[in-house]
């Protein structure tokens, strides 16, 4: 028997309901820069992350590539696939079908510009995306720019970017000379000229990302990268404790999801163990008379 269609999130904050909250869209957050108002971002895997995102709230929902290492167990983002981050896209869409979605192209996905156009298109079309996000600034400012000419809304990454670090040595901070903030700031006007509606920056000295999130027009988002950016993203099995393998020192704890977990499951195992679950009342019933006729029959068949 096929279970229930699941019902549409409950509600936001305010009270009001998911179905009917206003969907952010570009406008929005191109203005947040001017209104000052911080713009939440978390990175979500699934349909359940997904719901629990608009029901919450969240800005937007970003379709990461972190996804191959907290959902395919993979060490680094390397491995995620076009395949693999589309349908990931497509269940992030279905279960927040009110909130803007990012959807972050993977390794080697936007080398070139021909690709770059075909694997966008593919996010926007096949995964239900609002927008995507290669990784890159001066280097990839031609791609960012062809994305943006087509009509796809693109933001990009830079800082300490995932895609590259075997050229950095591992996942080490960037920016903390002088000479290395002015790449990134460079990296950021280059992003900014290339037509995108926002960046982001992760693992940057926050002092560094303050002044050169003051010197864009566009708004910057932080990861690792201090409270002067225009809003933050952290990973919803981060913050919630549900990845567990590592810590990033930028990640904090607002709950603990996998200890829940685990001591439920924990709980569960005892009572079937001991024979306590399920009980009646997680068992269905029958008509008596229905069970003393299949008693018969069951023993009518023994005597054949």
């Amino acid at each position: 028997m096929s279970s229930p269609a699941p019902a549409a999130p409950d509600a936001t904050p305010g009270n009001t309901p998911a179905a009917t909250r206003k969907k952010r869209n570009l406008q929005d957050i191109r203005a947040s820069k001017r209104s000052g108002e911080k713009m939440v971002y978390m990175s979500v895997p699934d349909y359940t992350s997904a719901r629990w995102a608009e029901m919450a709230g969240v800005d937007v929902a970003v379709v990461g590539d972190s996804l191959a290492m907290i959902a395919h167990g993979h060490s680094s983002t390397i491995p995620a696939t076009m395949d693999m981050m589309v349908m990931h896209a497509a269940s992030v869409r279905r279960g927040a079908p009110n909130t803007f979605t990012l959807g972050c192209m993977p390794y080697q996905s936007y080398h070139s510009v021909d690709l770059a156009l075909r694997n966008a298109t593919r996010f926007m079309q096949d995964g239900g995306t609002d927008a995507v996000k290669p990784q890159g600034g001066k280097s990839q400012a031609h791609v960012l720019k062809a994305l943006v000419d087509a009509g796809i809304p693109t933001a990009s990454h830079i800082g300490m970017t995932p895609h590259t670090v075997a050229v950095f040595g591992g996942f080490r901070i960037q920016g903390r000379t002088a000479e290395t903030a002015m790449k990134i700031l460079e990296d950021a006007f280059a992003i900014q000229d290339a037509g995108c509606f926002m960046l982001e920056f992760e693992a940057v000295p926050a002092k560094m990302a303050t002044v050169i999130s003051q010197q864009l027009e566009i708004p910057t988002i932080g990861i690792g990268a201090g409270v002067g950016t225009d809003g933050q993203i952290l990973l919803c099995h981060d913050l919630l404790g549900v990845f567990t393998d590592f810590k990033p020192k930028f990640t904090k704890r607002f709950a603990n999801l996998t200890e829940v977990a685990v001591q439920g499951i924990t709980q569960y195992i005892s009572e079937v163990k001991s024979g306590s679950f399920p009980d009646d009342d997680h068992s269905y019933g029958v008509d008596d008379a229905e069970y003393e006729k299949f008693l018969m029959l069951v023993d009518k068949r023994r005597h054949v």
